[in-house]
């Protein structure tokens, strides 16, 4: 029998706004109906794009220091061949072939942020050793623990918070998707802006006709200011930033843009005009300028992004005080479900059908206790108190802040997981210290911590979008996340493999390879690992600042 072909003509009008007491949203593929997802077209087309782009985004983040959001192309793409192909109701796969093929960004981010300071300090103690399978394990059990932590939180992050979270890149893709599914006139507007996009990127980065990044250094005036009062202003004027801030809307783009003016214009004068004849190296003895005669990008270097990454663990915390309700309603969903209390499952629709609460509960033990093996064979030499302080700080840092990731995605479409990453590194590096691991050891214990905490919060923040994506569109949650293993398994690989390649071929510590991530992750671990202190003032003034900030908000 020949299958029908839906004709899909746009998401509902209430797709993006709050809904009404009562009203319920339906996506574009009927909960009543069964449609293609998973076969091995989706698959054989996910695992493809999973490779792909974790070399392209590995190679590009490990060069300049950037990794793109890999979910968007790879939509584009998954329209492409479905449409050339002539498929019918693709939708579905399209959503699955996106789904595993943007476990590459993530795995990416998460791994180039931590692990390349293994080479990079490897160089300067020979006695480090760095294996394929320490990347590829440590990716690995991250991206594994990043998903089955944020499942329990879907429900609420993309159906209870329907219209009240932008989710600026789920947004994207999924226009992207649809246009590839009314095709025609329907998907020109798409076709248009992105080669206006794509003219406007290529011509500053071929021609240079004008810089990405315009500041007022370019005229005298503003030099003198950047130079004597330690005030310059910048603006990136990359297509892909313009774009991220019509998707987010006027309101986040003002917060995000007054954060920015806030450390530029305020913290960094304002340090020099207060510490400007002080030379403030208690932490890092490399430092031998006074604050006075540093440029603002210096000052914004060693100084004021200490006090974001207080503020952004501030933050997290607020969050996880005011996600607790959250928290204990998943685990209490899981516990009555574990206890065989829950009988709901065979009435849930299925565009609400997640993994049963008993595998996610399961998963979770069985991962956590390899990376407890992972630990006390490979990373710990053996030495099981290590061993155990390690696991319960890298199971509650990824547990409770999945949801700081999941909602940071959700607001301003990028997660802060260089920030919570250097909080995981300093707090694993000071209590690591404390029960007895040190030294080059105790450096390696520390990066490869981190690069599992990394790429959890990496992956629940990226795979957030993914089940928003499919909510929008009526795929079924229970495949997407079932495939996504797949994807992470092939990411992994990957990503390991292009790393290990890269270091033989440049090497981390010859500057071919900017990797500024990693290099900031070791210059942070190696002086708390032999003994020198953590710039805790700087961080105790960011987190005082996110308290104010959170303080301000409730008051208005």
């Amino acid at each position: 029998m020949k299958q029908e072909e839906d004709k899909f003509t746009g998401l509902p009008e209430n797709a993006f706004r709050e809904l009404k007491p009562g009203e319920v949203y339906n996506p574009l593929m009927g909960p009543s109906k069964n449609y293609p997802e998973v076969n091995i077209w989706s698959v054989a087309w996910g695992i493809a794009m999973a490779i792909l782009f974790s070399a392209a985004a590995a190679y590009l983040g490990l060069k300049v220091g950037q990794v793109f959001e890999a979910a968007i192309p790879i939509a584009i793409i998954a329209v492409g061949v479905s449409g050339a192909a002539k498929r019918k109701n693709a939708l579905g796969e399209n959503v699955i072939i996106q789904s595993i093929g943007a476990c590459s960004g993530v795995i990416v981010a998460g791994a180039i942020f931590t692990l390349p300071a293994l080479y990079i300090l490897q160089a300067k103690y020979p006695e480090m050793t760095v294996t394929f399978m320490q990347v590829f394990i440590s990716s690995l059990l991250g991206g594994v623990l990043g998903i089955l932590f944020l499942i329990p939180f879907r429900k609420y992050f993309v159906s209870d918070m329907h219209g009240k979270y932008p989710f600026p890149e789920a947004t994207a893709t999924t226009q992207v998707l649809i246009s590839g599914e009314k095709g025609g006139s329907q998907a020109k507007p798409l076709l248009m802006a992105g080669m206006i996009g794509g003219l406007y990127d290529f011509i500053v980065a071929t021609f240079g006709w004008w810089n990405e990044n315009f500041t007022t250094r370019v005229c005298s005036a503003g030099e003198m200011l950047a130079e004597k009062a330690k005030l310059v202003f910048k603006v990136n004027t990359g297509a892909a930033v313009l774009g991220l801030g019509y998707i987010v809307g006027l309101k986040y783009a003002s917060i995000i843009c007054a954060g920015s003016l806030a450390v530029w214009w305020i913290i960094i004068p304002g340090m020099s005009a207060i510490w400007g004849d002080s030379v403030l190296n208690a932490w890092n003895p490399e430092i031998t300028s006074t604050v006075g005669m540093m440029s603002p990008e210096e000052i914004f270097k060693y100084y004021a992004k200490s006090i974001g990454i207080g503020g952004i663990a501030m933050a997290g915390v607020i969050g996880i005080i005011r996600s607790w309700s959250i928290i204990k309603s998943a685990v209490g969903l899981a516990a009555k479900e574990m206890g065989g209390k829950g009988n709901v499952e065979k009435s849930i629709i299925r565009t609400q059908r997640d993994l049963s609460m008993k595998i996610i509960a399961i998963g979770s033990i069985i991962t956590l206790f390899l990376i407890v093996l992972f630990f006390y064979l490979d990373v710990m030499q053996g030495n099981l108190l290590h061993t155990l302080v390690a696991i319960v700080l890298v199971a509650g840092i990824s547990f409770l802040f999945t949801t700081v990731a999941a909602n940071a995605i959700a607001i301003v479409g990028t997660n802060p997981v260089s920030g919570m990453t250097l909080m995981t590194l300093i707090l694993a590096s000071v209590v690591m210290v404390a029960v007895g691991l040190k030294g080059p050891s105790g450096m390696v214990a520390a990066l490869v911590m981190g690069g599992v905490v990394c790429t959890a919060l990496s992956m629940a923040g990226g795979f957030i979008t993914d089940l928003k994506i499919g909510y929008w569109l009526g795929s079924t949650p229970a495949k997407q996340e079932t495939w996504k293993f797949l994807g992470t398994i092939v990411s992994a690989a990957t990503v390991g493999g292009v790393m290990i390649i890269l270091n033989k071929t440049y090497g981390f510590t010859s500057g071919a390879l900017a990797a500024p991530q990693a290099n900031a992750m070791a210059a942070v671990i190696e002086p708390l690992m032999s003994g020198v202190g953590a710039p805790w003032l700087l961080y105790g003034i960011g987190a005082v600042l996110a308290i104010i900030l959170t303080l301000v908000k409730f008051l208005h």
